[in-house]
């Protein structure tokens, strides 16, 4: 079916409208990548203090590793993963990738395995793969929510990690690159064992005075523990939002480029229709002026 002039009208005005959602959803998917890559960049100071207490606490052989964060008698019956993927659509191939990566890294780990899943649309891509979660978490819509889902996760991953459960932990999720891009990342997040502690021992300290611990060095090395393994997790989670908006946002700006291309056809098609109207209309006027000029042209052709 040929369209007419009020068709293409209302096309092009249909695609000025859904032009206008991408822009609003391009804008809001901006402003929220600063918002994450802002909080990724406060916690690094953070990151880095904790990182330099677990150094004092580790510097002497006195002090070891908690050992409810190791595998039961150094094995490791199960593997933990936590996935970060997204609730929500316009990402692209943002869960896709991330899966296909998540599930190639833990098929190379022997053992069985244990999956938490951020979001339900990362959550059935692992399904599809053949891992399916044994547990999943909604995604955060703002910095203040990532504390609370923190949280949730430590609570589920120290539930099924007593009495060594799991001995080893991993985080997935896709890391922001430059230029508005992505990448999947993995972590190993435990067991924090000897070489951990001793990559941190050597950590160099700012000053020339080294500190000292007041009070019980292993319920202040616990702390400190927990602390690691709240900014790891909560960093993983930052930078997985960032990504995912800067996803959406390259998505809506392909989107919008689309809209524009087929805005222009829409356009020129009208033109080229509506000139085409306009040509008709001309050549019934010149018909009709010319059946005129012929009829009074030969005025003894009529007879009384």
């Amino acid at each position: 079916m040929s369209d007419t002039l009020v068709s293409l009208r209302h096309k092009i005005g249909g695609a000025g409208d859904l032009k206008s959602v991408v822009r609003s959803m391009k804008a809001l998917a901006a402003s929220s990548i600063g918002q994450y890559e802002r909080s990724v960049l406060a916690l690094g100071d953070y990151f880095h203090a904790v990182e330099l207490g677990l150094a004092v606490c580790l510097r002497t052989q006195s002090a070891a590793v908690p050992e409810h964060t190791e595998g039961a008698n150094g094995t490791s019956r199960t593997t933990g993963a936590i996935v970060f993927g997204s609730d929500q659509g316009l990402v692209g191939q943002f869960n896709d990738v991330l899966a296909e990566y998540a599930v190639k890294a833990l098929s190379a780990v022997p053992g069985s395995k244990k999956v938490w899943a951020v979001g339900d649309r990362i959550s059935a891509r692992l399904a599809d793969a053949g891992v399916r979660p044994v547990g999943a978490f909604v995604v955060p819509t703002s910095v203040n929510a990532i504390t609370s889902l923190v949280g949730q996760i430590l609570v589920a991953s120290e539930a099924h990690g007593c009495g060594g459960e799991i001995g080893h932990l991993f985080l997935f999720h896709n890391g922001p690159k430059s230029g508005a891009s992505y990448e999947p990342v993995g972590q190993r997040l435990l067991p924090l064992d000897a070489q951990w502690g001793l990559g941190l021992a050597r950590l160099p300290w700012p000053s020339g005075k080294l500190p000292e611990v007041i009070g019980d060095r292993e319920q202040t090395l616990r702390a400190l523990v927990r602390e690691y393994l709240f900014v790891s997790i909560y960093k993983a989670c930052a930078e997985s939002l960032a990504s995912e908006n800067a996803s959406r946002l390259a998505a809506m700006q392909r989107a919008e480029k689309n809209i524009d291309d087929l805005v222009a056809r829409l356009t020129q098609s009208f033109r080229r229709l509506r000139q085409s109207s306009i040509d008709e209309e001309l050549f019934d006027v010149l018909s009709g002026y010319e059946s005129l000029s012929k009829g009074t042209s030969h005025p003894g052709s009529h007879t009384g």
